[in-house]
């Protein structure tokens, strides 16, 4: 009976599943460098360490006077620009066209006069009351008349026409200029207030108010939930069982229930390359890095830098 009792002890052990095989690693988190890229005195630091914040809170502030400057001079250059251009699209001042028009109305009347006196001396020439030279002069006189008539009303077509082609091209041009650098100018203003990309927790901060922070140097550090993530190493003669978006376990001390994961990368090389052959004990030690990503609401249990375990899922 003993030797029945104890047979079938081996019978159930070895029917029973050995426990899921577990392995070694420790949280990991990508964290979000906000930095300004361009440089200035810190004028206002708006969080600290530890502090959560919503995706386009106020972080920093950076002096921004030479940007205010060049802001207001650039947006004075496009008003002017803009109304040269619009002064070239249309013709000279209503006070101008009609300086040219009275102009015009007196060289007519003078025209008009000198034509009359013309036709009176022809009439006396044949009798020799007017001499040949005065004709001339009268003849010349009329001939300046007119001239002037043409010379007014040429003027006259031209005030009222607008400018030609390529000088409106190139107004339009300036304008358009001037609307480029004042976008600049606001782009650079507004690149001295950082504010957070998404909801996370500040990490850490790098300057204090006052201090001089150089281009694209960071200030604030962030760390979004969904930037968490476990990274563990598996032994190469498990690693071939494992795939992208897996289910896996994560068990650390203090964090309560099981984290549930997924995994969403495997590394294409060991961690440990023994040189020239691979021999059976050598091949042992290798391992391959493996990152799995929970949900960003059960992300937030783990600590970057805290052991865990991790534990393959069994299947249903």
């Amino acid at each position: 009976m003993r030797l029945l009792a104890s047979c079938l002890t081996l019978v159930i052990v070895a029917c029973t599943p050995a426990p899921p095989q577990g392995w070694s690693g420790y949280a990991e988190g990508d964290y979000i460098y906000m930095a300004a890229p361009i440089g200035g005195s810190l004028e206002q630091l708006a969080v600290q360490p530890g502090d959560q914040v919503k995706a386009g809170a106020a972080l920093f502030v950076l002096e921004d006077e030479a940007e205010r400057a060049a802001e207001a001079q650039a947006g004075a250059q496009l008003e002017a620009a803009r109304a040269q251009a619009a002064n070239i699209q249309t013709g000279r001042r209503p006070e101008e066209i009609a300086v040219i028009r009275s102009q015009l109305a007196q060289a007519r009347a003078q025209a008009l006069l000198a034509q009359e006196e013309l036709a009176r001396r022809q009439t006396l020439t044949p009798g020799g009351a007017v001499s040949a030279s005065e004709l001339d002069t009268a003849r010349a006189t009329a001939a300046q008349t007119r001239a002037r008539v043409g010379e007014l009303e040429a003027s006259l077509r031209t005030a009222e026409l607008p400018a030609r082609a390529d000088e409106r091209v190139a107004a339009q041009a300036q304008a358009q200029a001037a609307s480029a650098a004042l976008r600049q100018t606001e782009w650079r203003r507004a690149q001295k207030q950082q504010r957070a990309p998404v909801d996370a927790q500040v990490a850490d901060t790098f300057f204090r108010q006052g201090e001089y922070v150089s281009a694209g140097q960071p200030v604030v550090s962030l760390l979004p939930p969904a930037n968490i993530k476990a990274r563990f190493f598996v032994p190469e003669a498990e690693f071939g069982r494992l795939k992208i978006g897996e289910a896996v376990q994560l068990v650390c001390d203090g964090c309560g229930a099981p984290i549930q994961a997924r995994i969403s990368r495997m590394a294409t090389q060991p961690e440990y390359t023994p040189p020239v052959i691979y021999s059976n004990e050598q091949r042992a030690k290798l391992v391959f890095m493996v990152e799995a990503r929970p949900a960003p609401q059960d992300a937030i249990r783990l600590k970057p830098g805290q052991p865990i375990g991790v534990q393959p899922v069994a299947a249903p």
